[in-house]
């Protein structure tokens, strides 16, 4: 539910929306209500001495959406259908694939020194390269991922399909992809050395229990070694998927140019995965969050991975109903493919087109 609030001038942010008209002397409107507060805007109130003003604060609930929706006038839906712009294919797992892709992992993880071990990676990730090659698909919506309750075998998966999604984006070829699709799965792998009291600990770990998760990689890596039936590029994507390019990274600290493109790829669908899932000793960040988190970090990832994750993850499908910063409910009917940050909306309350991205128009406003 949208409320008017009266706040302090000094308390005032940047993308909060005025709920009343500032007038001059002569009756003259010099901030319309209904606008979006710009910095400007913000130090003109507090140099006048203006002392608070009313804010709209809230969202509008399901059903004002809903009677907004039934009750658009003709031109905000001829505006909709105009806009329209189908989503990009979306990797799909159905059941039966989703049963066996989360068997086959869990087989893996418990039977490390089985000889069928790398049958059944090649299984898998076969089953993977067939979701994302069966229907072209460009873009991966995790949350329709779901192959284990466990955490660190549906986080093996959904690092390994979302890194194959971007290593299309990448450029990588088919035998590349199923490559890294086989590193993807088994890059947590040597997790199956960490005690169980460590790996599934509640709290923080202690600095001892911390030096010894960050040789996961490591484990996983000489397991893997040993077995001599995994290529150079496989085992380079398990060891470096945590090194960072600026050498600031575990277990060996190497920089930019010796960490093989397969880690740098994994690094960037490691992290976002784990931004986004709910641990016992952390809650989830919501997708916009961890996407905006990760372009923070052009110090510790590769940037050609992460504009290839950019170009590749969906966080505001068309036809879903979001809310900017101004307080409008609006629908998705564009994705940007270069900031999926900033979709094209209309708004259902003004009938009014808001590109996010190329409109400069619209550089205040932000999803909610």
């Amino acid at each position: 539910m949208v409320k008017r609030k009266l706040i302090s001038t000094r308390t005032l942010k940047s993308g909060m929306k005025i709920d009343q008209a500032i007038v001059d002397s002569r009756g003259r409107e010099l901030i319309v209500r209904g606008s979006v507060l710009d910095d400007f805007q913000i130090e003109y109130l507090k140099e006048h001495g203006v002392g608070g003003i009313f804010i709209s604060v809230g969202e509008p609930d399901e059903e004002e959406v809903s009677e907004l929706e039934k009750n658009l006038p003709v031109y905000t839906r001829e505006l909709i259908q105009k806009s329209r712009v189908e989503d990009r294919s979306k990797v799909k797992l159905d059941q039966e694939v989703c049963k066996r892709v989360g068997e086959g992992i869990q087989y893996l993880f418990h039977n490390t020194e089985s000889e069928g071990f790398l049958e059944t990676t090649n299984n898998i990730s076969g089953e993977l390269v067939k979701a994302i090659t069966a229907n072209k698909a460009v873009a991966v919506d995790i949350n329709l991922i779901k192959v284990s309750d466990e955490y660190t075998f549906k986080h093996s998966v959904d690092v390994a399909t979302m890194a194959m999604v971007i290593g299309q984006n990448y450029g990588l070829g088919k035998d590349e992809l199923r490559e890294l699709g086989v590193s993807g799965l088994l890059h947590d792998l040597g997790k199956s050395q960490i005690p169980l009291e460590v790996l599934n600990k509640p709290g923080k770990l202690d600095d001892k229990e911390f030096e010894l998760m960050k040789q996961h990689s490591l484990f996983g890596f000489k397991i893997l070694k040993e077995k001599n039936q995994f290529s150079d590029a496989v085992l380079k994507g398990v060891l470096q998927h945590h090194e960072k390019i600026n050498g600031r990274g575990y277990p060996l600290g190497v920089t930019d140019e010796a960490i093989h493109k397969y880690a740098k790829i994994i690094a960037v669908a490691d992290v976002y995965d784990a931004l986004v899932t709910e641990r016992p000793y952390k809650k989830a960040f919501q997708k916009r969050e961890a996407v905006e988190m990760i372009l923070a970090m052009t110090q510790e990832l590769d940037m050609q991975s992460m504009l290839s994750f950019l170009s590749c993850v969906i966080l505001y499908p068309v036809d879903s109903i979001v809310t900017l910063s101004s307080g409008e409910p609006c629908k998705v009917v564009k994705n940007n493919q270069t900031n999926c940050l900033r979709p094209t909306v209309v708004g259902l309350k003004t009938g009014k087109l808001y590109d996010l991205y190329d409109d400069v128009q619209c550089a205040n406003l932000v999803i909610l």
